[in-house]
């Protein structure tokens, strides 16, 4: 390492706020372009020279331009004489010009569930600590990741200096700074005792009987009217359920019934947006939540403002999966992944492939993104490159066994917190094997495995709004990619991967947005997994009875039920053969939920 000539020796006591700041701290406070010149600069021997009296550190460089960095003073707010009005490349060369020379810092053992409630109402005001404390009354959901960051539902709070608020990095705006810093201590507080990464809910309580009882009687009256007789009536009365549920900052259960409203207007416009399937589902999961147990922000949800603006947040595009006129963009922002719902295609073509930095952004508790346009807001997009392979674990599974068991310990999806793109992930990947494709399920196939060798299947089917993406997909994965982005799960042990983007040598490929012309496809044949076929033909059939409404269910879809109920029988499945059978016998709106709800359960862990 290049010692700046210019530096004089640092005199005792030392910075222990200055020596904290790694540079990906530093990182965090400016940009990593101001973090790589900066150093780039020491190591030329064209740094500033040091001085150091009374803790306050100075800094004069070649130029003329002075800085200091007095105690207690943020380096944001710290004086330099260049005159820029955040952290500049002056101020963070002083820091690591200061580093260079002084002792190195001690390993401090500190936790931010340490800091009391005195400390953080002196430091943030009783108006903060207010806000707070109604969220933490309602309850929030937080993952708490050693040594010092918090996930909140709306925001990622990183600690950067042990026992110093004042080096705190959130991607929350100004207005929500303060509080988030609150919510993140509270939340190291709740994870005292547990080691390693931890997921929690803080405060509030359990779910309780009387949260959702007036779905009870709606959802009936659903599932006997079906969505082929559902009236105005009925869509009148679910739509004040849906503002009365969203006015007590239910969200979960309020989306759940944004989205059957949906469906619901899809079906009588003759849209393609309909179908069976989806409707059946959420029916069941406005059923499972106003049945379910469990922590209050993990069934209901959050009292999180429906959306949360950021500052300047980085953004690394994983793919995107298009529509007709629209596609939904997912991005990486830290260790999670944010998206892009229904952007229109000329942005998605521009952002699927790349890295935003932006200071357009907002954020909503179900991590939905939205790029705000205006004259204030600054975006830039630059291209992807090689930045999936920096990408934090989780975000980036390199070994796919301890993934399969971490997907295996989830509670099952209908009472979850609905994250949109909750499982998608970048796989590493070592090596692809059997590309192939099966006509009779137009589905394309292939193995892939990681450095150790375990495997993981890529599953993708024909859509016809993107004809082109199976080719271009096969093509990729013949080009020896060393990552695949896409939504993963688990299916009887082994990790299905619903691919959204490759990494090849010659680049990133969206196989949605590819233009190639079509391309032969290796043949295959697979072979249907008997308990998957099971299990999906009679959740088919049930969401078909579901969607013609349970006040006159036919002879002809019975008689498929009950055969059906015997193939599940014969698969070993006997609780949904059992619970089938009972709706068969008589077809009745609890009986059809106590099935598909056993069935959806059983989908997600076959």
């Amino acid at each position: 390492m290049t010692t700046n000539p210019q530096t004089t020796l640092i005199q005792r006591p030392p910075r222990p706020d200055l020596l904290a700041l790694t540079p990906d701290s530093l990182a965090a406070l400016a940009n990593r372009g101001l973090v790589k010149r900066a150093m780039k600069d020491l190591d030329a021997g064209t740094g500033p020279a040091v001085e150091v009296a009374d803790g306050t550190v100075r800094g004069t460089f070649a130029d003329g331009v002075v800085s200091s960095l007095p105690p207690g003073v943020t380096l944001d707010a710290a004086p330099c004489s260049c005159g820029a009005t955040s952290v500049c490349r002056h101020r963070v060369a002083l820091v690591l010009a200061y580093q260079r020379d002084a002792p190195a810092a001690e390993d401090t053992q500190w936790s931010p569930g340490s800091v009391t409630d005195e400390e953080l109402e002196t430091r943030f005001g009783k108006r903060t600590m207010q806000q707070a404390l109604r969220t933490l009354r309602a309850g929030y959901a937080a993952t708490v990741r050693r040594p010092a960051t918090v996930e909140l539902p709306t925001c990622t709070v990183r600690f950067l200096v042990p026992g110093d608020l004042g080096y705190v990095h959130t991607d929350a705006s100004a207005n929500h700074r303060d509080e988030s810093i609150v919510l993140a201590v509270w939340a190291f507080r709740g994870a005292e005792g547990l080691t390693g990464d931890v997921k929690l809910d803080v405060g509030g309580g359990q779910v309780e009987a009387s949260d959702l009882s007036q779905l009870h009687d709606l959802l009936a009256q659903l599932l006997t009217d079906g969505a082929v007789h559902a009236g105005p009536v009925l869509d009148a009365a679910w739509r004040r359920v849906q503002r009365d549920l969203t006015a007590q900052h239910l969200h979960w259960p309020a989306a759940a019934v944004e989205d059957l409203i949906d469906q619901l207007d899809a079906y009588r416009n003759r849209s393609a947006r309909y179908r069976a399937e989806r409707f059946a589902e959420l029916i069941t999961e406005l059923h499972a939540r106003s049945c379910g147990t469990g922590p209050r922000s993990e069934v209901l949800g959050t009292d999180e403002p429906a959306e949360t603006p950021l500052r300047r947040v980085r953004l690394t595009a994983l793919g995107c999966r298009a529509h007709e006129q629209t596609a939904d963009v997912y991005f990486a922002s830290g260790d999670m992944v944010l998206v892009h719902r229904d952007a229109p295609m000329r942005t998605a073509t521009r952002t699927a492939v790349a890295n935003v930095v932006s200071e357009s952004v907002s954020r909503s508790a179900s991590r939905v993104l939205r790029l705000r346009a205006g004259r204030v807001g600054k975006t830039s997009v630059t291209p992807v490159g090689t930045s999936w392979q920096q990408l934090p674990e989780p975000l980036l599974v390199r070994d796919l066994v301890a993934c399969a068991e971490s997907l295996g310990a989830l509670p099952p999806r209908v009472v979850r917190a609905r994250v949109a793109a909750e499982l998608v992930r970048v796989v590493e990947i070592a090596k692809v094997h059997n590309i192939g494709y099966d006509p009779a399920t137009q589905q394309l196939d292939a193995v892939v495995a990681d450095a150790a060798g375990t495997t993981a299947m890529v599953s993708a089917t024909y859509r016809g709004v993107r004809p082109q993406s199976l080719d271009a997909l096969a093509k990729a994965l013949g080009e020896e990619p060393t990552h695949i982005s896409g939504t993963l799960r688990r299916v009887r042990g082994t990790i299905v991967i619903d691919p959204l983007a490759v990494l090849t040598p010659s680049g990133v490929v969206v196989p949605d947005l590819a233009t190639a012309a079509s391309a032969h496809l290796p043949s295959s044949t697979s072979t249907p997994d008997p308990i998957s076929s099971a299990v999906d033909d009679a959740m088919t059939v049930l969401a078909e009875a579901a969607h013609r409404g349970l006040r006159d269910v036919p002879p002809s879809l019975r008689a498929r039920l009950t055969e059906l109920a015997d193939d599940l029988h014969r698969v070993g499945l006997r609780t949904p053969s059992d619970l089938v059978r009972t709706f068969v016998d008589s077809p009745r709106p609890a009986r059809w939920l106590a099935a598909y709800l056993r069935l959806l359960v059983t989908a997600e862990l076959r």
